[in-house]
């Protein structure tokens, strides 16, 4: 926390000197200001500047996550200024905002700092914005809040060991803003700093002069206002002095650093050895004497640190260590930037209308500063009225009114960033400019007006005319006005502006008494408005009446020179020829011919006198583009087309590349290359020329020619054990280039085999050193093998991460650039063209950065010779990355171990790394390539990605180049929107609010979405209804949506590229009407249309009331009413009449136990039966049980293929759509009570566009009742029906998925509390229902009743409920709603005592007549209805 509070104090002192300067620096009020009463001039009063400056702005600022910030902000004017804040550019609402506030004073507070990896929505650049009514608007300098990150670290302390006197390092490496608030542990309790231990600024821990007490286990903690991040505990051991001395190392060398004037650096500097070295400083080879210096200070250890920063401490510092015995030196270079600084700032002006001023505004800084203006806030865009002269100077062109304001030049760098302003006054004519104006208006002005006197003003200048009018400039001439015909001491102003333009300027004649002046700079065939005023002494005068000019059109230059033509005269010369031009405005003085290499972009050009010239020094066989441009006095003319012509072929110059030799067998041997490089072949590659020869014979060489297409080729017949030579030449029409070099491969003695990978290598030997490890080995046993090469694998605990493919000649390789005090496991594996071999394992650990006992020479088991450290290959240079597509780039580099054109004449290859940033810890992914370039694919669109390249050659390899960067383009988006949410509006239950997030894969930059939207999740995607949303808005409203409705959301993403996949559908169902105006049943008539399902009972279901709205939202007449009771009374009657019936029936049941058990297992195995096939089951009709008032299905149809259809309750007599039972299941999650006819206005209009019709769905003709549904209270199980206790061996083989299906639902309908129709399974003939026992809690299905749904075989996988409504006639008809009572139900044993007395079976010819009577009263009852 010292830490902190000593950064906190930092920015503190920076904030108060940072105030004293731009006091200091602000201009002084002028006389006028500070007078307040200025002086009069011909009877107006002069306006004075008004002082309006930053007292406070805001400074760059370091924050923790969860702290509190106050960004300080305060200006002076009278009246006091507006205060606002901006973040990146855009102004924050702080009325709405909880956390960030406005202070007092202007200053910015913000409480409990947000900071993660996904949401920064307080890091940024802030800036504080002051305005005064009426005056003007002015801005302070932008200041950086930078929130430390989550503690991560980049390397943590590891067990070490010191001699006693000597020093020692502990790493511990955070992000950069989190090292204040590092502190140290020794044994869990906290270390003290002091001179001989101290705390590097990167955060690592140095301990000089260590003794017995520095012992012990170190640990460092990050505590940056979350719960404190500790790293790992190391232990640090102090030895005892020893007798024997030991090399001197750095223990931690300085680094090159950057710092700002004013800051403090410290250049770390550790060393170690036997005897204890010391350590000195140089800087520029100039000895740095830290002793009497107060701005030098050597730290612990001999780092130095340097105080107050100025420029002349910039340079090359040298950190000496010496022991006596030996002397070692570690450099840095130390770069001093300065944040910008003004050497002049801009001053405030007075000036009139129309005239031209320049605001003057000089910085300087390191880096250079960039300059930007701003008027009352605002950027000012250069115009041709608005120009950047002088580099950093603000010219503006015929003022105008609206000119006026405060004027800021803005001075930014890398370091940081400054502003200065002033102020403009336009006067009006009658008032005159303040006397003793510098030559230029840019300077201070005073508040002395020239002296006045009132007397005649001039009248208007006399016959204005335009004596010379040209291109770009016009000359005016008048007379003297008739109110002074000498004029001699009349000045007067020319103004001018183009027509149609308000802003005009103003040209002054240079004497008194001239009546000329000459307008300068103007634009062709322009017209200009231009008009005179005179002054005299007393002020300026009437304005002639306007004079209307145009200047004339430019003059006529030359046209295209015709016939131009282009040939090749040699392999490196074209001569172009030409015509004179037909169009011209005098004699043709020359002219000029360019040209140009195609594919670049450098246009060459050569002056001609002639018609006709030849360009030699031109690449051979290489097409260039011409074009003639023709001079006469006036200037250049038209320019002819282009035409192409490419230079003649010739021989190559450049011999093949990647030549390389592959042994086949003991008589032949393959050649392999490539091309020469593309500039070097000088016209069509027609085939190759190869020879080869003994080399033993050198004299005696054979020649084989290949085409042209052909990279390689087999060489047959050689002799066994022979040492070859070959060369390979390219050739094209004119004849055969240069040749390779040498290449030399010896065929076998006899030949091996091929048709398996190698055997294992015998041996495999490591010696590791502190980077790099030492591999050496022995071919394998069975040399009847053929072996092409080893391949190398290592990696830190796993041999896979890196793998290096050598020759099959060589026996050790050095694998470079390791990890110190790393566990490396290496694998070697021998393989040729069939594949790898088994791999030999061996592991070796790296030695410590402490252990310098590198050895030169080591030796093998005999016969291998000892073997050097290679020393390593210059890398690449010029590595560039050029982008070709969203997924592909190409890189292409240069190697300076070649030759001057690059010709690669050796084994050597080169392996490209690439990775993205995003996440932070990609892996490089590696490719191997033997050419100057490789061709990357499969990267991700719209991405950064970075190159680096090495090259390697043997046992040798380079280190990695320098990196290039790329980004790949834009492509459409490859994945939906995330997290699509839908919520209703508070207070507006037809609008609802749908919320996404952007998708992973943008792919780019997101332009916009688009919203689709249906109640059938299954309609076609052009069938659904489309909101459109502009920009990267991540939420949208949508209005007038149905009430109670299911709607179905999907969301897609485009950018400049196209547009991406779908979203998921999302479900969300509207929310029902306010009971004062709707029932509460109102929601179940839904949408019937396509994809929707047939309607639930809910928890709130309540019989329909009197009031219930008729099919067009009308209330019901009195007639519907009387109607309706008169049904009322009919069904009344009936259900008596019916109950009577089924009473006589009861009093027939058999008394016989066993027979009631043999009809139950007769009726399940029926039931059962029926389940295979549904096609062979009769379809049941309608029936109320009377006594409880329930639907029952029964066997009536003759149709032999019945289906479940669905019996909607229309609103006029169109024709009804069928049901598509194939909605998401989920659509059970809410549960509806019916409405029994909505109102059209809250009808959705989607449901309208597409001729859907809400209706209720009942169930008509069904299935056979193998659906078992039913209510109990949760802590009951219902009875075991007959079909489970007799006919277990009758097994349902899709019990497991109807209960399993029904598991599901009981817990959507847990809000369902009415009891709701039981139909017990049981023959089709003995299908009567017993009451359920109404749930006092949630309801719940009983698992253990095998079940299938009242659906037709197309829509058997959906649940169908229950539903609590009677439809009474035909389907033909249209019938209002009828009401279903459900008496409460007796008690629990009561009705199991029901459920046990109702098993009893009836004969078919019983039922039969009962079902004829019934039948013959539902006619009736129809009939009494339909009257």
């Amino acid at each position: 926390m010292a830490a902190e509070r000593g950064a906190r104090r930092l920015l503190s002192t920076s904030s108060f000197w940072l105030c004293c300067l731009l006091l200091l620096g602000r201009p002084a009020p002028t006389a006028a200001a500070r007078s307040g009463s200025p002086p009069q001039s011909a009877g107006s009063s002069i306006r004075t500047f008004t002082p309006f400056y930053f007292l406070v702005e805001p400074v760059d600022t370091l924050s923790v996550r969860g702290s509190s910030v106050i960004l300080n902000c305060s200006a002076y004017s009278e009246p006091s200024p507006k205060i606002e804040w901006k973040k990146d550019g855009t102004f924050l609402n702080l009325v709405s905002d909880d956390r960030r506030q406005l202070l007092s004073d202007g200053s910015l507070f913000i409480s409990n700092v947000v900071h993660s990896k996904h949401n920064k929505p307080d890091e940024g650049y802030y800036q504080c914005v002051a305005t005064v009514e009426s005056l003007g608007t002015i801005v302070s300098r932008t200041a950086k809040l930078t929130v430390a990150g989550l503690p991560r670290f980049a390397s943590q302390p590891e067990p070490s060991s010191v001699y006693a006197g000597n020093s020692a390092i502990l790493n511990c490496e955070v992000n950069v803003d989190l090292v204040p608030f590092v502190r140290w542990e020794q044994n869990r309790q906290p270390l003290l700093l002091d001179d001989r231990v101290i705390k590097l600024p990167s955060g690592t821990l140095v301990i000089s002069n260590a003794t017995e007490g520095d012992g012990g286990l170190y640990r460092c903690i990050v505590e940056s206002g979350g719960p404190p991040k500790y790293s790992d505990e190391a232990e640090l051991k102090v030895l005892p002095d020893p007798e024997f001395t030991s090399n001197l190392v750095f223990l931690k060398q300085p680094s090159s650093l950057v710092r700002v004037i004013g800051q403090s650096v410290v250049l770390p500097c550790v060393a170690s050895g036997l005897p204890t070295p010391t350590i000195r400083w140089m800087k520029n080879e100039e000895a740095l004497d830290t002793e009497s210096s107060e701005k030098l200070v050597l730290l612990a250890g001999g780092s130095l640190e340097i105080s107050d920063v100025t420029e002349d401490d910039a340079g090359t510092y040298f950190c000496i260590a010496d022991n006596g015995n030996e002397t070692i030196e570690a450099q840095a270079e130390l770069t001093v930037q300065a944040q910008p600084e003004f050497l002049k700032q801009p001053t405030n002006i007075y000036a009139h209308e129309s005239m031209d001023i320049v605001f003057e505004c000089e910085v300087t800084g390191k880096p250079t500063p960039t300059v930007k203006w701003v008027k009352n806030g605002d950027m000012v865009i250069p115009s041709d009225y608005f120009k950047i002269v002088k580099e950093h100077n603000l010219q503006v062109l015929g003022l105008v009114k609206s000119d006026e304001g405060f004027y800021q030049c803005i001075a930014e760098n890398d370091v940081g960033n400054a502003q200065a302003g002033a102020q403009l006054i336009i006067l009006e004519h009658d008032v005159a400019i303040p006397t003793l104006p510098p030559t230029s208006l840019t300077s201070a002005t005073t508040d002395h007006l020239a002296p006045a006197t009132t007397g005649p003003l001039p009248s208007a200048p006399r016959d204005v005319v335009a004596s010379l009018v040209s291109t770009r400039f016009i000359k005016l001439t008048w007379r003297t006005p008739a109110s002074d015909p000498h004029g001699d001491n009349l000045t007067y102003s020319v103004f001018y502006t183009k027509e149609g333009i308000a802003r005009e300027r103003v040209e002054n004649t240079s004497r008194p008494g001239e009546m000329q002046v000459t307008i300068q700079n103007l634009m062709p065939a322009t017209v200009y408005i231009f008009r005179v005023m005179a002054q005299n002494k007393h002020g300026s005068g009437e304005s002639s009446a306007p004079l209307r000019v145009e200047t004339q059109p430019e003059v006529q230059l030359p046209g295209p020179a015709p016939n131009i033509r282009a040939y090749a005269a040699s392999p490196t010369s074209i001569t172009v020829t030409w015509e004179t031009p037909l169009s011209g405005n005098g004699e043709i003085q020359n002219y000029k011919l360019y040209y140009m290499e195609k594919g670049t972009d450098k246009e060459q050009d050569v002056d001609v006198s002639s018609h006709s010239h030849t360009i030699n020094g031109l690449k051979k066989y290489t097409e260039y583009s011409f074009r003639v441009v023709a001079y006469n006095r006036h200037g250049p003319g038209v320019s002819t087309e282009d035409v192409a012509v490419r230079t003649l072929s010739d021989v190559p110059s450049a011999a093949p590349q990647n030549l390389s030799l592959e042994v086949r067998n003991s008589k032949s041997i393959v050649i392999h290359w490539q091309p020469p490089p593309p500039a070097t072949q000088n016209g069509q590659i027609t085939g190759y020329k190869i020879r080869y020869r003994k080399a033993s014979r050198k004299s005696d060489v054979t020649e084989t020619l290949v085409p042209g297409t052909q990279s390689s080729q087999l060489i047959e017949g050689l002799d066994r054990g022979t040492e070859y030579n070959f060369r390979v030449a390219a050739l094209t029409v004119n004849g055969t280039g240069p040749a390779t070099d040498w290449l030399s491969a010896e065929t076998f003695e006899s030949d091996l085999d091929e048709t398996r990978v190698p055997e294992v290598p015998s041996s495999l030997h490591v010696r590791p050193l502190v980077t790099s490890i030492v591999v050496s080995w022995t071919p394998p046993e069975n040399q009847n093998i053929v072996v092409r090469g080893y391949a190398i694998g290592y990696g830190i605990g796993s041999p896979h991460a890196q793998t290096i493919k050598v020759d099959y000649k060589q026996r050790y390789y050095t694998i470079e650039n390791l990890d110190p005090s790393s566990h490396y496991v290496i694998t070697l594996k021998a393989f040729n063209n069939v594949g790898e071999g088994i791999p030999l394992y061996e592991s070796a650990v790296t030695r410590p950065h402490t252990d310098t006992s590198e050895v030169d020479l080591f030796v093998i088991n005999a016969p291998y010779t000892p073997v050097p450290d290679p020393t390593p290959m210059m890398p690449p240079v010029g590595v560039q990355a050029s982008i070709l597509s969203h997924d592909t780039i190409r890189i292409t580099w240069a190697d300076n171990s070649l030759p001057k054109h690059q010709k690669i004449t050796d084994s050597r290859y080169y392996t490209v790394r690439w990775k993205t940033n995003i996440p932070a810890n990609t892996k490089y992914k590696n490719a191997n390539a033997t050419t100057l370039s490789y061709l990357v694919t499969g990267l991700k669109a719209n991405t950064l990605y970075e190159f680096s390249v090495m090259v390697t050659k043997g046992r040798r390899s380079s280190t990695w180049s320098m990196t290039a960067h790329g980004t790949t383009f834009e492509y459409a988006p490859t994945s939906p929107p995330k997290d699509v949410t839908v919520v209703s509006k508070e207070g507006k239950p037809r609008t609802i609010i749908v919320n996404w997030q952007p998708p992973s894969e943008a792919n780019g930059k997101i332009t916009g979405y688009i919203i689709y939207y249906s109640t059938d999740v299954n309609a076609e995607i052009h069938d659904w209804v489309i909101e459109p949303v502009v920009g990267n808005r991540l939420t949208h409203q949508i209005q007038e949506l149905t009430l109670d409705t299911p709607y179905y959301f999907k969301i897609q993403a485009r950018n400049s590229k196209g547009m991406g996949p779908l979203s998921e559908a999302v479900q969300f169902r509207t929310p029902k009407a306010d009971s004062s105006d709707k029932m509460p049943n109102d929601q179940a008539s839904g949408s019937a249309g396509k994809g929707s399902r047939l309607p639930d009972l809910g928890s709130d279901y309540k019989p329909p009331m009197s009031g219930s709205n008729s099919p067009h939202g009308s209330p019901t007449s009195p007639l519907d009413s009387s109607m309706l009771l008169v049904i009322i009374v009919s069904v009344g009657v009936v259900t008596i009449v019916v109950v009577v019936v089924i009473a006589v029936f009861c009093t027939r049941r058999t008394t016989s136990h066993q027979k009631k058990k043999r009809a139950a297992c007769k009726s399940v195995n029926g039931s059962h039966k029926y389940k295979g096939n549904s096609k062979d089951v009769k379809p049941p009709d309608l029936w109320i049980h009377h006594e409880r008032l329930e639907l029952k299905p029964i066997d009536k149809s003759p149709d032999p293929n019945p289906i479940m259809t669905d019996t909607p309750i229309p609103r006029n007599s169109q024709d009804i759509t069928p049901v598509d039972n194939s909605m998401d299941s989920n659509i059970h999650q809410r549960r509806n009570s019916y409405r029994g006819h909505e109102s059209e206005d809250s009808m959705s209009t989607l449901a309208g566009r597409r001729g859907m019709r809400p209706k209720m769905m009942m169930p008509f003709d069904s299935q056979p009742p193998q659906q078992s549904v039913r209510n109990t209270p949760s802590t009951d199980t219902m009875p075991a029906s007959s079909s489970q206790t007799c006919c277990t061996d009758h097994q349902d083989p899709e019990g497991a998925t109807s209960s399993s299906y029904l598991a599901s639902s009981q817990e959507e309908d847990s809000g369902q509390s009415l009891p709701t129709a039981h139909v017990r399974p049981s023959h089709p003939l003995k299908s009567f229902a017993v009451p359920a026992i109404p749930p006092p809690g949630p309801p719940t299905y009983d698992p253990a009743l095998p079940s299938t749904p009242l659906l037709s075989q197309q829509a058997l996988n959906h649940h169908i409920h229950s539903v609590k409504t009677a439809s009474i006639g035909t389907l033909g008809r249209s019938r209002p709603p009828m009401p279903v009572v459900v008496p409460s139900a007796p008690d629990v044993q009561e009705t199991t005592r029901m459920l046990e007395d109702s098993e009893s079976s009836y004969e078919p010819d019983e039922l039969t007549k009962e079902m004829a009577h019934l039948e013959g009263l539902m006619k009736d009852l129809n009939a009494i209805t339909t009257a």
